[in-house]
């Protein structure tokens, strides 16, 4: 007795049964729009390596974030530019600062209809570049930065942010802001930690963006090389979630999918990861000279970040697949 062959390419025929049978789909909910908001500036400024990207005016992020909130996109996470750094980054706990700025007119802007969120680091507002205070010797100073970290998660928190997200990669960084968050009387802010976030080539063009290149050095010494494996990444997480952080992720996304999904089979909270400015950049660049189809790029970068685990992505594309791509 013979029997039929199997064909799974019978469900593969048309786009309706394509439709019909996917497993992993890409909601708008599930998206954050990453959002750059610069002090002084009087227009949105082109950033030249992220192409429809800008650095915004206190104006324009609003409408940013009103037009991604209408799109039905689960969050915006701001990044400040100020107009004066120095080398511990006073404008970042600044009342005044142009990311406390911002954060109050998102939020009055938007209300409830997606989560605003704050980066939390240094990097944008030291005039070295660096993601803590320095010693002496040059080096970051883990502990001091912590201090920092404290004040500015404080800062946010005041402004209206409803997650702050750590970025810095100092030991110890989610402990000290969730103590000082629930000391604050903030119990309800939640922490998205940057829990693996690998020192990468891909964030090139952020660095244009938030203008936050270090002036000397890398920051090789507290980001996460990336010929260790997947584990560490889990034990950063696990680390991270015994602290308080109630969101981990995962930084860069594409050329990390192995650790999205080993920090997803490993943790109880959700995960993240970051589709960065140079996956951004790459797909750009290579639709603008006509060397693949920018659209069906888009949707399967970001559907890849999606079937490795994580549950929520940021990308510069938020909105855009918000309207146009997702299902």
């Amino acid at each position: 007795m013979t029997f039929p062959t199997a064909r799974p390419r019978r469900l593969r025929r048309t786009a309706a049964l394509r439709r019909l049978v996917a497993q992993v789909d890409v909601a708008a909910s599930d998206l954050v729009l990453p959002l750059f908001v610069k002090e002084g500036v009087a227009e949105p400024a082109p950033i030249v390596s992220m192409p429809g990207v800008v650095q915004h005016t206190r104006d324009s992020v609003r409408k940013a974030a009103a037009e991604a909130a209408a799109a039905g996109v689960g969050g915006v996470i701001l990044f400040g530019i100020p107009a004066v750094k120095d080398g511990r980054g006073s404008a970042a706990d600044d009342p005044k600062g142009i990311v406390q700025l911002a954060l109050t007119d998102v939020v009055a802007e938007v209300g409830d209809a997606l989560v605003v969120m704050a980066d939390l680091c240094l990097d944008e507002y030291t005039d070295h570049g660096h993601c803590g205070l320095l010693t002496a010797d040059g080096d970051v100073d883990n502990d001091a930065t912590l201090e920092r970290y404290a004040s500015i998660a404080l800062a946010q928190a005041a402004a209206g942010a409803q997650v702050v997200g750590p970025s810095g990669m100092m030991d110890g960084q989610v402990a000290a802001i969730r103590t000082a968050l629930d000391g604050g009387g903030y119990t309800d802010v939640a922490i998205m930690a940057y829990s693996a976030k690998y020192a990468s080539s891909f964030y090139g063009p952020f660095r244009d963006a938030a203008e936050c290149a270090p002036q000397f050095g890398d920051r090789s010494s507290y980001q996460q090389d990336a010929a260790r494996s997947a584990k560490e990444a889990v034990a950063e997480a696990r680390l991270d979630i015994a602290e308080g952080a109630d969101i981990v992720m995962v930084k860069p996304a594409i050329g990390y999918l192995d650790v999205v999904r080993a920090v997803a089979d490993a943790v109880d909270v959700p995960v993240a990861a970051y589709n960065v400015s140079g996956e951004y950049a790459m797909v750009e660049a290579a639709a603008a000279n006509g060397w693949l189809d920018r659209d069906r790029a888009i949707r399967e970068m970001v559907t890849s970040i999606k079937r490795a685990g994580a549950g929520i992505v940021l990308t510069y594309w938020a909105t855009e697949l918000a309207q146009r791509f997702t299902r």
